[in-house]
Parts: structure tokens; sequence; C-alpha cells
């Protein structure tokens, strides 16, 4: 499991998080996808996130070892206030997710624990181990809640 939680954390920043990584071709009708690999210890692993929606999004990651998926992540975000753009979100988020891993306290999944990027402030709570989770991710701006997103998963058998 080590060498997988390895792998996730930059699987994450070498996609969605780093907002100069490219998209791949959509898996599915609408979709917005995102792929990193990686061969270690002589097997292929591989990361997809696949996406839809923008302001309200859904989606989910998998992890695959020589293509048998291993590990998955849904997730549903939400921007509470209609006032703040995808875009200004995406400023706000992409930062804070770019930190996975850097706090020991939270299973790299999303960001860290705690991370403040000007006005915004980002909080990630997750109850479980990475075999069986779920998370809460929420953004502040100026101390009122703007950004809710809500995450589960585990091992896949």
């Amino acid at each position: 499991m080590e060498n997988i939680l390895e792998f996730l954390i930059r699987a994450k920043k070498n996609t969605y998080a780093n907002g100069n990584a490219a998209k791949v071709n959509s898996s599915r009708i609408g979709s917005k996808d995102y792929q990193y690999e990686e061969i270690i210890n002589n097997k292929k692993l591989c990361y997809h996130d696949t996406y839809f929606g923008g302001e309200k999004f859904i989606g989910s990651e998998v992890v695959y070892i020589d293509e048998k998926p291993i590990w998955a992540m849904n997730y549903y975000g939400n921007t509470i206030n209609p006032n703040l753009s995808e875009e200004a979100m995406d400023n706000a988020l992409r930062p804070a997710l770019m930190q996975v891993g850097s706090d020991n306290l939270v299973l790299p999944l999303r960001g860290p624990s705690k991370f403040v990027n000007g006005e915004f402030s980002y909080g990630f709570e997750v109850t479980g181990s990475m075999e069986n989770f779920t998370g809460l991710e929420r953004i502040y701006k100026n101390n009122e809640l703007v950004y809710e997103l809500q995450c589960n998963g585990g091992i896949i058998k």
C-alpha cells in the first residue's frame, strides 16, 4: 500500500491539481479526464481521474495495477457562492490540492487538513483508511463557506 500512496501523491500533483497538466481524451460523453502512469517494480500503475461539470461537479479517480482496478474514490463538489466562477474556485482549490501528502495527519486523498491562500482557507477531514474512507473538503472565503466536496472510496476487490 505504501507504493500506492506515494504513487497517488505524484499522480495527483501531475493531473488536475497542476493547472498546467494536459487533459486526455474523454472516457465518457461530456467528461473531463486526466491520466498519469508509472512503472514501479515492473508493474504498470495508472491513475485516471474523470469528472463532469464545473461549479457543481461529480467524478471518480481509479488506480490500476497492470490494467486491473485496485483503488477508487468518488466525489461530488459544489460551489455554494453563486458569485464565484469555476475559474475562481480552481484558483482557490488547485494550490491546496498541490499540497497533497504534505500533512502526515491526513490520507493523501485531496489536500492537507488546513491550507490558507490569501482570502481563501481550505480544510479537509477524512475518516477511515485507504481501504475504506469518507472525506469532507471545504473552502471558506473571508470566513464564509463557499465550496464543499464529499468523497468516499477504498480498495476494490
